[in-house]
């Protein structure tokens, strides 16, 4: 297999400051197609990637959260622009922490959505629900396709519903179970339970209400432990606020931007 270098990746848009994108476990940076076009549209540059294994990459042999920062720093060194800021989305958000940890320099502000900075975060019997609602399936026999939507579902407040949604549904039945499976154990090894306090960078973090992967209490732990860091909660969502309840998410990023960057 050749050396993993570069990850897929799409660019989108004419700014001076780019927005760079980092999926979750579920999905790839193909269910950010809404998203995309709202940060677009309001003036940035937006730069999505896939996680090693995820969409057209090939599956590394194994994944760490620090394997996947590295590569993208590489990003993020040949795409950047005048001024940078890092979204991360679950587990995206933890390799956005570990990007901002090893090279603090390469970006201006750091948005963390719907994320964590430990897998500790919330004792061992969440631990035990996390890894058996998402893996046991899967040595099952079943298919990412066969159970993984009505999971994710079951991950988002009452009602939720709108084109991301079906698109970023539609986009996890397309996934590699084999990636799938090395994402959760790199998540289940993140445990850099100090990290945010030596986060130096404006940061959002921004959680949903209802979210029990990634509980707004968690965030608005992690936020009191960063130097500049900010919380958000979107009242009435789950573990998807940019497709649950996009304008205000949307909203909320753009005014955090604005406000880390002086436009």
């Amino acid at each position: 297999m050749r050396p993993y270098r570069l990850p897929d990746y799409t660019v989108s848009g004419e700014s001076d400051t780019t927005l760079f994108m980092l999926h979750g476990a579920y999905g790839s940076k193909e269910y950010f197609r809404y998203t995309i076009e709202r940060f677009v549209h309001a003036g940035y540059r937006v730069v999505a990637c896939d996680a090693p294994g995820y969409g057209i990459s090939e599956v590394p042999p194994a994944l760490s959260m620090t394997g996947m920062a590295e590569i993208t720093i590489r990003l993020i060194e040949a795409t950047r622009t005048t001024r940078n800021v890092l979204l991360g989305h679950s587990m995206g958000g933890m390799v956005a922490q570990k990007v901002a940890d090893l090279r603090p320099e390469l970006i201006e502000a750091l948005v963390l959505s719907a994320t964590a900075h430990t897998f500790n975060h919330s004792g061992p019997e969440w631990q035990a629900d996390f890894l058996r609602t998402r893996v046991a399936p899967l040595t099952q026999g079943r298919a990412i396709a066969d159970y993984a939507p009505d999971l994710l579902r079951t991950m988002m407040g009452p009602g939720a519903s709108s084109p991301a949604i079906d698109h970023a549904l539609y986009n996890i039945r397309l996934m590699k179970s084999e990636a799938f499976q090395k994402a959760i154990v790199a998540i289940s090894q993140y445990l850099e339970d100090d990290l945010p306090t030596r986060l130096k960078m404006p940061a959002l973090c921004i959680a949903g209400e209802l979210d029990s992967t990634c509980p707004a209490s968690v965030m608005q732990k992690m936020a009191g432990m960063m130097a500049q860091g900010e919380f958000y909660e979107i009242k009435g969502v789950g573990h998807y606020g940019w497709g649950e309840r996009a304008d205000e998410y949307h909203s909320v990023v753009e005014g955090f931007i604005a406000r880390a960057l002086g436009r």
